[in-house]
């Protein structure tokens, strides 16, 4: 009975990505019959309605099953995905909130919940989510790097101070490869330049912004070699070469 479930299940799902919804109502039916009341075919009834666009019914169905388990994973995951399906950026933001309130331990969903607020400019919000990755997966650097991107982009010193160090320790992780690190630290040195120009505090240690723009010359001439006099001559307006 289970190879038969499992085999009408996938069918269903198959025949809805193929856009083949005759088939898939049929799959469907057959196990609404062989197990009524269950809320695993209630899922697939749900998905069914995702995939004609009715996003009501979808939404209908998804809040029965959750009544009886608010806990359903998959289930809480469908309705982020029906919100961003419609462009609902900022529904999709509240249950992703939700979500995570419920399975904090989710990477994957912090991140995602982090790129939505970066595309609506929502930088420290966006910077909390980095902030839990980094804390929950420390050596994984991609998070390190957007997390001072999205620094970088708040401005101001006290962020750009942060940044920087941020962009580095991107560039330890990843053996001092990491080509938007590596312009990061040139970036931020620049920045930071401008702003603490002319005021009585003891300027910026000038050595890692030496080591990544001799690094980034290196790596142009090596892998981009038409593009290193341009290179060159950014740092140079930088006063980093």
């Amino acid at each position: 009975m289970h190879a038969e479930w499992t085999l009408y299940e996938q069918v269903a799902v198959a025949a809805m990505d193929c856009q083949r919804l005759d088939v898939a109502k049929d799959c469907i039916g057959v196990l609404s019959r062989q197990f009524p009341g269950s809320a695993r075919v209630g899922r697939l009834e749900a998905l069914l309605f995702e995939a004609k666009g009715d996003w009501a019914e979808a939404e209908r169905a998804y809040a029965l099953i959750l009544e009886t388990n608010p806990f359903d994973q998959i289930v809480h995951k469908r309705k982020i995905a029906i919100a961003k399906a419609q462009g609902d950026m900022s529904l999709a933001v509240d249950y992703l909130n939700k979500y995570l309130e419920l399975f904090m331990a989710d990477h994957d969903a912090w991140r995602e919940l982090a790129e939505i607020y970066v595309s609506l400019q929502m930088y420290k919000q966006a910077a909390f989510c980095y902030e839990e990755l980094i804390l929950a997966q420390p050596t994984i650097p991609l998070y390190h790097l957007a997390y001072a991107e999205v620094l970088y982009t708040l401005g101001g010193l006290e962020n750009l101070q942060t940044a920087k160090k941020y962009y580095a320790s991107t560039i330890q992780l990843t053996g001092g490869k990491n080509t938007r690190a590596l312009f990061g630290v040139c970036l931020c040195s620049a920045a930071i330049s401008q702003l603490t120009k002319g005021r009585n505090k003891e300027e910026e240690s000038s050595e890692l912004q030496s080591l990544a723009a001799e690094a980034l010359m290196k790596d142009y001439k090596r892998r981009a070699p038409s593009m290193e006099a341009l290179v060159a001559g950014m740092l140079k307006n930088m006063k980093l070469s």
